[in-house]
């Protein structure tokens, strides 16, 4: 048994849609339900307008972004 998480909106006619991937194709599934809806309070986001209120609002030295270094040489993947 695997189990696959994902969050998904249920639409105004109580359908849930869920996509799995394309190797479970042609095979019968059992399938077990768990639910527990979202907090959107919790959910991460800018505030509205922020962006409008802060572009463009530095005053300071203008910024540099200093030399990034050579990247060390990777082994090459198999």
């Amino acid at each position: 048994m695997e189990s696959i998480k994902v969050t998904a909106h249920v639409g105004d006619d109580g359908l849930l849609k869920i996509q799995l991937p394309n190797q479970m194709a042609n095979q019968d599934m059992e399938v077990v339900v768990i639910y527990q809806p979202v907090d959107k309070s919790s959910k991460r986001s800018w505030s509205e307008g922020f962006f409008e209120k802060t572009f463009g609002c530095w005053e300071g030295e203008p910024l540099v972004r200093e030399p990034q270094g050579e990247l060390p040489e990777r082994e090459p993947l198999e």
